[in-house]
């Protein structure tokens, strides 16, 4: 990442279950306790994903975000859907990819740039179980050749 960006929360489950195509950086809209909950790292992308509703809007769906204690009867749900913020259309490109191709939207990594908070999002196809089991298969050897590497490297 570049300068100024600060990494809150990355979906490493995502990199596992699915295949990720493409990329995008959208920003996210948040109420002020859930960008205090965000700056201490109370978040969770786990089994979260994106849709565009009705409207024509894309929305986060399933992302947690701790309440903060300090707001008392003021804080915000947990895990209520949150709009992300794109071009018309780039939501309508990945909508409808995501309709009618059976793609899936999910977020990767939650992130402060230059104080905005940014999410970065992946039009995904999701992984059969004999493709997961070779990703642990190469991610496995790859660590094994870099443990070989260190260890001539002495």
């Amino acid at each position: 990442m570049a300068e100024g960006v600060e990494v809150i929360e990355r979906n490493k489950k995502a990199q596992f279950e699915y295949d990720i195509e493409d990329t995008l950086e959208a920003g996210i809209v948040l109420e002020g306790s859930e960008v205090k909950s965000v700056r201490n790292g109370k978040v969770s992308l786990d089994g979260a994903y994106c849709q565009v509703d009705r409207y024509g809007e894309m929305k986060i769906h399933g992302m947690y975000v701790k309440p903060y204690e300090e707001a008392g009867p003021f804080g915000h749900e947990p895990r209520r859907d949150r709009k992300l913020l794109l071009h018309q259309r780039e939501i309508r490109k990945w909508g409808d990819k995501a309709e009618k191709e059976g793609y899936t939207i999910v977020p990767l990594e939650l992130y402060f740039r230059d104080g905005w908070a940014k999410l970065e999002i992946g039009i995904a196809k999701g992984r059969q179980k004999h493709d997961k089991r070779q990703a642990i298969k190469e991610r496995e050897e790859k660590r094994r050749m870099e443990r070989t590497k260190r260890e001539y490297n002495l």
